[in-house]
């Protein structure tokens, strides 16, 4: 999978967060190291567990 992030140095820091996974967003001294805390990230926000109440269902949505 491929996602997008915005990224940028700000003062001694690098910043950025996935714009197609809202909450995914890191800060690191390198770009290296932010584009890893990304990854992490989003591989953590899509293996996170979700419960469903029990008038919901989870569905996969292939695009």
């Amino acid at each position: 999978m491929e996602f997008r992030a915005v990224i940028k140095k700000s003062g001694n820091w690098w910043i950025g967060w996935l714009v197609d996974l809202p909450g995914v967003n890191a800060q690191e001294r390198t770009k290296k190291k932010l584009l890893e805390s990304l990854k992490i990230g989003a591989e953590d926000m899509l293996n996170m567990p979700l419960k469903t109440e029990k008038e919901e269902e989870l569905v996969k949505i292939e695009v």
